[in-house]
Order: structure tokens, then sequence, then C-alpha cells
């Protein structure tokens, strides 16, 4: 069973989606303002956190910020009542996985729920695989670089596995944000820009030279083993 974190502090919201996601068979925690919901990612085991943007005392774009800083690596979905495309972009850059902007169906959210969920489930790849200056576990989600632990969040390792299986290709932003993001079109292709630099600075030894993520200008990327 899925142990998910809600952090909203809308009681009527709170209990609404408490209420639903249990009813759906997940195992459910709640917290009502951002520090309270920090604290629960720090001290947890949660397999998914939705996290609201506008919290007292930290606001959620805080909370995803320092739970990324301190090598949390639980998946979150971002709601937001903000529309703009900064917005979204502004916490996907931070390390979430996912966003839903208010007001949403209750069917979305369970779509999303279910898909970042689906995306940690073990894949077949090999046990480790060398990437650059990175060993990595596709399975175990872990990355080291000469024995030292490298911190990268699940949609970082998400996009590298994509990468991974599809060596010598030419993929694009579009393709990116559709089978690993799970959108159409949305948001910004600027924000796989960020992730695949995000990406060179960890396992390329000369980040402005890359060797194995290259760049398809005007296209995509092409992953070179």
């Amino acid at each position: 069973m899925a142990k998910i974190l809600i952090v909203e502090d809308e009681p009527h919201m709170q209990q609404g989606l408490r209420d639903n996601l249990e009813f759906e068979g997940y195992d459910v925690e709640a917290a009502s303002d951002g520090a309270a919901g920090l604290e629960h990612l720090r001290t947890g085991a949660f397999d998914l956190a939705l996290l609201d943007v506008m919290l007292p005392k930290l606001s959620g774009f805080d909370v995803c910020r320092q739970a990324r800083a301190a090598g949390i690596t639980t998946p979150i979905i971002m709601l937001t009542a903000k529309g703009e495309e900064i917005d979204r972009v502004l916490g996907l850059e931070l390390g979430a996985d996912d966003y839903v902007t208010k007001p949403f169906s209750l069917r979305e959210l369970l779509a999303r729920v279910k898909a970042v969920l689906r995306r940690q489930r073990p894949v077949s790849t090999p046990e480790e695989v060398r990437i650059g200056q990175l060993v990595v576990s596709f399975d175990a989600y872990e990355a080291t670089q000469e024995g030292t632990p490298i911190a990268m969040t699940h949609l970082e390792f998400e996009v590298l596995k994509y990468l991974y299986e599809h060596p010598n290709q030419t993929i694009t932003r579009e393709a990116l944000l559709t089978d690993v993001w799970g959108y159409e079109g949305q948001p910004s292709t600027r924000t796989v820009d960020n992730f695949i630099l995000k990406l060179r600075q960890k396992l390329e030894a000369h980040p402005t030279h890359p060797r194995h993520i290259l760049t398809v200008h005007g296209v995509g990327y092409k992953f070179i083993p």
C-alpha cells in the first residue's frame, strides 16, 4: 500500500483529499502548514507527497527546495491555484515531479498520483550502469561518483533512465515532456533544458563540452553511451 502525505492548510480540501485517497486504498497522513509538512518528509517514509503552494510558515516552493537540498527524494506533486507558466516551471525546477492547478477534478488528480507512483516501480535495466562519471542503479534510485553518493531527484533518475534506454537516438523535448513528465506540450520545454543541464553537471567530466548527453539544436537531445 502506497503511503501519501498531504500538505494542505484548507481543512475542507485536506479532508476531501484524504477521504478520496483512502477510498482508493492509500495510506494517508496530513499536515496543515509548510513547516510541519517538511518535518513529515524528513521523518516519514512516504511514496508521494501532495504539496500545496500557498501554505503558512513555509510555502510549498520552500518545502520542496529544502526537502531536495536535504536529499529527500520523495516524489512531489504541487497543488497550486496559480496557473501562470512561471509558477509551474519554478515548482518543477525546484524538484517537484508534477503539478496540478486548482480547481482540479478528482479524476485528474488520481490519474497524476497513479502516474507518479507507477514511475517508481522497478525497471528491467542492469543492476548498475556507468554513465559518465556516475555509477547508477535505476532499481534503487542511487547514484555514486567514485563511491560517494550523489543526490538526484526521482525525476532526474527518470529522465536519465529514459535517455539511457534510447541510446544514439534523437529525443525531442516534447517526447521527454510527454513520456517522462506525462504532459502534452506543457510546461515550457525550457524545463527539459534545465533538467539536462543539471544531469550534465553530475555525470559529465566537462559539462560545457558534454560527451554523453548531446544537444541536437532545434530538436532535443541524443544520449551517447
